[in-house]
C-alpha cells in the first residue's frame, strides 16, 4: 500500500463527512458506550474552515480515501461546523500551541500509517509557520497514536459524556 496525500478542497466535504462518521461509529464503538457513541456526533466532525485555512489533509490509498486530519492555527480545540464554543482567533506560534484537529481514518484503513502521515504532516505545517508545540484533544480510539507519537496527557476531560484527554507536543 502506498498512501498519498493532498489538501482538501470544498468538493471533497460529502466524503469526508461519510469517512467520518463511519469512523465515530466504528473505531469508537470498542472504547464507548452506545449512547457515548451517539453523543460524539454532537461535536464530532467535519470542521470546513480547517479546509478553507488549507490546513487539512486527504490520505488517499489508490483512489479511495483512507483517512484525513489537519491542524489549525485557530483557537477551536476540537469539533465540527455545527459544535457550540468556536473561536476563529488565530493562534500566536511563540506562545500557544497549534491544534491537531479532525483526526479519522476509515475503519479498513486502521494501523496501515494513515494516523502516523497525517501527525507528520501537521507537525511539518505548524513548525513551518513557527509553532513550538501541537495539542489535541484526543478520544480514547486515537490516544495509543498520539502517544505513540510522542504526545503526552495534560488531562482528561469529559465533552456530553464523553472522555477525552488534551494532550500537548513540544516541536
Amino acid at each position: 500500500m502506498t498512501l498519498t496525500h493532498r489538501l482538501a478542497t470544498p468538493a471533497d466535504e460529502p466524503a469526508l463527512s461519510t469517512l467520518m462518521t463511519l469512523a465515530i461509529d466504528t473505531l469508537q464503538s470498542t472504547f464507548l458506550t452506545p449512547d457515548q457513541v451517539q453523543a460524539s456526533h454532537a461535536f464530532m466532525g467535519l470542521d470546513s474552515r480547517l479546509i478553507v485555512d488549507g490546513t487539512y489533509f486527504v490520505i488517499q490509498d489508490g483512489d479511495a480515501i483512507a483517512g484525513c486530519g489537519g491542524w489549525s492555527r485557530r483557537a477551536t480545540a476540537y469539533g465540527g461546523n455545527h459544535s457550540a464554543g468556536r473561536d476563529d482567533r488565530l493562534l500566536d506560534p511563540a506562545t500557544e500551541a497549534a491544534k491537531v484537529r479532525a483526526m479519522y481514518t476509515h475503519p479498513d484503513h486502521v494501523r496501515k500509517g494513515v494516523g502516523t502521515l497525517t501527525l507528520s504532516l501537521c507537525e511539518e505545517a505548524a513548525r513551518a509557520e513557527g509553532f513550538r508545540a501541537l495539542e489535541l484533544s484526543a478520544t480514547m480510539a486515537g490516544v495509543p497514536l498520539y502517544r505513540s507519537f510522542g504526545f503526552v496527557d495534560v488531562r482528561p476531560f469529559e465533552d456530553s459524556g464523553v472522555p477525552m484527554i488534551l494532550m500537548r507536543k513540544a516541536i
